[in-house]
C-alpha cells in the first residue's frame, strides 16, 4: 500500500469514469497518463508506476482488481428453498441452502449440492448431478445424466448435453439418426457462456476440464475433451471427437475440425481454421492455420498480390520480347 491506508473504497470502476469511493486499476505503465484525470479514491498499479493517489501495488493489477471486485460486489444469494411454482420431483436430493427459482423443473433422481442456486426456468432432466456452490442462470437446460462439478457457473440459455450431431447416410441419400447415449461431464470451477451448447457424447462422455472458461455462443461437439484452464472466446466451434489440451487460448470464431488434437498451451488467434492437429505450445493463425509469424508475413503480402501479379505479367512479357529478338 502506498499513500493513505485509511482511504475507504466501496466499489470498482473504470479509470476514466471512477469517482470518490471507487477503486480502479492500471494494467500497464503505458496507461499512466490516465491517472492525472481520474477521480478514483484508490488505484491498483504495477510496481513501476508512481502516483500521488492511494495505491495498491501488484505485479498483476488486473488479477488483483478482479479479486477486489469479487469482495466489493459479492453476488446475491437467494433464500434457500424451492419457489412454489418450481416443479421438483420427489426423488430429487437437495443439499443444504439450495435455491430453486420460479418455474424451474427438476427431474427424477437429480442431485444438487449445497449452496447451489438454480434460477427461474432452468430445466434439469433425470439423473443430472450438480455439485456444490454452482450457479445456473435462467433458461439453462441440462440433459439427462450429465454431471457438473463444484463452483460451476452456467450462463443464460446454455444447453449442456444436447444430442450430438450424428447421422448415418442410407443408400437412398436419407439420414438415420445415431442415438447419442453418452453424457457431458463439467469439472470444477468451469464457466459456460450464454447460449453455448456442449453436446453429449455418442457413446461415453464429452468432458470440459477443471477451471476452463467458455464464452458465449460456443459449440462443443460430441465426444470432445477440453483440458484444464483452457479459454475459448465467442463463436468457437469444436467438431466431434477432438481433444483440446490444457491452458490453450482459442480466439473468437476459431473453427476446429473433428478427430484431431490441439495441444497444451496452443494459442489460436481469432478466425483461425484448424483442420489438422497442432503441437504443444504453438501460436497459430489463418486458414488453414499456420505458425503465427508466417501468417503475419503472408497476410502483409495479400493486399499487394494484384500488383505483384501485374508486375509478373510485365516481366514475362519483356522476357518473351527479348527471346523473340534472338
Amino acid at each position: 500500500m502506498r499513500g493513505d491506508d485509511g482511504v475507504e473504497v466501496l466499489r470498482v470502476a473504470g479509470i476514466e469514469r471512477a469517482g470518490p469511493g471507487d477503486l480502479t486499476f492500471l494494467a500497464s505503465a503505458k496507461y499512466a497518463p490516465h491517472l492525472a484525470g481520474t477521480r478514483a479514491s484508490a488505484v491498483v498499479v504495477p510496481p513501476d508506476v508512481e502516483t500521488p493517489l492511494p495505491s495498491l501495488v501488484s505485479k498483476n493489477p488486473y488479477l488483483f482488481y478482479a479479486r477486489a471486485a469479487q469482495v466489493l460486489h459479492p453476488p446475491a444469494h437467494p433464500a434457500p428453498g424451492a419457489h412454489p411454482t418450481a416443479q421438483v420431483h420427489p426423488s430429487t436430493s437437495l443439499g443444504d441452502d439450495v435455491h430453486v427459482g420460479a418455474f424451474a423443473v427438476v427431474g427424477p433422481r437429480v442431485r444438487i449440492g449445497a449452496r447451489t442456486t438454480i434460477h427461474p426456468h432452468v430445466v434439469l432432466y433425470e439423473d443430472v448431478v450438480i455439485g456444490e456452490d454452482c450457479l445456473l442462470h435462467s433458461g439453462v437446460q441440462i440433459r439427462e445424466g450429465c454431471r457438473l462439478g463444484n463452483r460451476v457457473v452456467v450462463q443464460n440459455g446454455a444447453v449442456i448435453g444436447g444430442d450430438g450431431f450424428g447421422f448415418a447416410r442410407a443408400d437412398d441419400g436419407s439420414y438415420e439418426k445415431i442415438p447419442q447415449v453418452g453424457i457431458v461431464v463439467i469439472e470444477d470451477d468451469v464457466e459456460i457462456g450464454a447460449l453455448t451448447a456442449v453436446d453429449r457424447s455418442s457413446l461415453h462422455e464429452t468432458r470440459v476440464g477443471r477451471g476452463t472458461k467458455i464464452d458465449n455462443l460456443v459449440q462443443v461437439g460430441h465426444s470432445v475433451t477440453i483440458g484444464t484452464h483452457t479459454v475459448m472466446a465467442a463463436q468457437v466451434g469444436v467438431a466431434g471427437s477432438t481433444h483440446v489440451g490444457n491452458n490453450a487460448m482459442i480466439g473468437g470464431q476459431v473453427g476446429i475440425a473433428g478427430h484431431i488434437t490441439v495441444g497444451d498451451g496452443v494459442v489460436a488467434t481469432a478466425q483461425s481454421g484448424i483442420p489438422n492437429s497442432v503441437e504443444n505450445g504453438e501460436m497459430i493463425s489463418g486458414y488453414p492455420a499456420i505458425e503465427n509469424r508466417k501468417w503475419l508475413k503472408a497476410s502483409a503480402v495479400f493486399p499487394r498480390l494484384p500488383e505483384i501479379a501485374r508486375r509478373l505479367r510485365q516481366i514475362e512479357k519483356k522476357i518473351e520480347e527479348l527471346l523473340a529478338k534472338r
